[in-house]
């Protein structure tokens, strides 16, 4: 060693330098990699991912590879620099050498080539795994050994290393990533993708059509009434009963009905001939398990009861897409009709509105996780059967009852809660 000149000692002294700030960014860009990313990457044929994938599908390999050859770099830079300074400035100089490599490994080794790693993982890591990959066939021997030690040490407190599992996201991890998706996904497209994760959290009870708003035949009731219903009907399937809704015989579809009404034969045992049977299915059901249910049943309709059997309501197919794609021009329109904006900013709202369309429509944000209708929400609100003028103020938008009849709220009138918060 005496024999190499210290200018030749301050080169190595800065390769090894340079060696080990590659082997620290080479790390962080490892562990800093998006897994997902990776593994589309890899399965499109990019070589470079394909070699970082296998290297990461055993972390502890990887890892021992790269801090061996960050340790032995850096004990070669630390030995180098005691000489050089021993030559320079003799005994006295081994502190000062101390310090200034512990400065140099620092900022030049560790902080600066590890936050560009974590900045541009992917420009670090695929590069480095050229070269970590032969080395880690060539000292194979040397890191399983390592790896054993280090293995057995982490049985000790329960950690298995060769039953780590790939790590998946969550739902709401998921919904993250949707987010901060920005223009990578069109904004409806977006929003469309977390109306599908909130599927598994909202039930057939929170969209279906209430009993006293459903619209059927009666087949003991006025006939005229019945052709008029048919001629008029804005649905395509209608509920077939007798004497009253509980007493469902079936469902019809109006394509089927129209004929027997066009040749004179549209008669109580014509119409319950063709009514197919009622679909039942529990009001707690989640709508992602129910959009499969529909798919494996062929239907496109069912009826909602509830623990004793009671209906409860009524559920479509077209009711469940448009918790994904939003409201359809029809029932869009539909759900308009109990909404009538006024010249203050506020709107006239029918109190047995569907809290979820109106939101849906107003982009509001009324609660929805109890009462379904706006008089359910109202009336739970209060606790009590509220009087016209009664005001409340909830979830911050202002509510006036304008109309009360049969002990239930007709009508209100809403304030937006932008609207209430630019007033004050």
């Amino acid at each position: 060693m005496n024999d190499i000149s210290t200018a030749v000692l301050l080169g190595s002294l800065v390769g090894l330098v340079v060696l080990s700030a590659c082997f620290s960014a080479s790390e962080t860009a490892m562990m800093s990699l998006n897994r997902y990313r990776l593994r589309h990457l890899a399965k499109n044929g990019h070589v470079a991912a394909r070699r970082a994938q296998a290297l990461l599908e055993r972390t502890d390999r990887l890892i021992g590879i790269i801090l061996l050859g960050n340790n032995f770099v850096n004990i070669l830079a630390s030995s180098l620099a005691t000489i050089i300074a021993l030559r320079v400035w003799g005994e006295s100089g081994i502190a000062i050498a101390a310090g200034l490599l512990t400065f140099v490994i620092l900022i030049f080794a560790e902080v600066a080539p590890k936050t560009l790693a974590a900045l541009r993982p992917e420009k670090v890591a695929f590069p480095a795994s050229f070269v970590l990959t032969p080395l880690l066939r060539l000292l194979y021997p040397l890191i399983w050994v390592i790896n054993l030690i280090a293995n057995s040490l982490l049985r000790v407190v329960g950690v298995r290393v060769d039953k780590a599992s790939i790590q998946h996201l969550s739902s709401e991890e998921l919904r993250s990533v949707v987010n901060e998706a920005g223009t990578l996904i069109p904004p409806r497209h977006q929003k469309m993708l977390l109306n599908i994760l909130d599927l598994e959290k909202v039930t057939v009870e929170d969209i279906m059509v209430p009993r006293n708003e459903i619209v059927g035949i009666d087949l003991d009731g006025d006939w005229e009434d019945a052709t008029a219903l048919v001629t008029s009907s804005q649905h395509t399937r209608l509920l077939v009963y007798r004497d009253n809704i509980e007493n469902v015989v079936g469902i019809t579809h109006l394509r089927n009905v129209l004929p027997l009404l066009s040749q004179g034969e549209f008669t109580q045992q014509a119409i319950e001939k063709i009514a197919k049977e009622p679909y039942y299915i529990p009001e707690g059901v989640a709508l992602n398990a129910q959009l499969l249910n529909f798919q494996e049943k062929k239907r496109r309709i069912a009826l909602v009861v509830d623990e004793y059997g009671d209906l409860q309501g009524l559920v479509t197919l077209e009711d469940l897409l448009e918790e994904i794609v939003g409201e359809f021009t029809s029932d869009r329109a539909a759900t308009l009709r109990d909404v009538h904006p006024q010249n203050d900013g506020s709107y006239i709202v029918d109190g047995g509105i569907n809290i979820r369309a109106l939101n849906r429509i107003l982009r509001w944000s009324l609660p929805t996780d109890g009462p379904k209708t706006l008089n359910g929400l109202i009336v739970e609100y209060l606790e009590s059967i509220p009087e016209s003028g009664t005001s409340l103020l909830v979830s911050a938008y202002p509510i006036e009852i304008v109309q009360t009849k049969d002990n239930t709220v007709k009508t209100a009138r809403i304030w937006p809660a932008k609207a209430r918060q630019e007033a004050e």
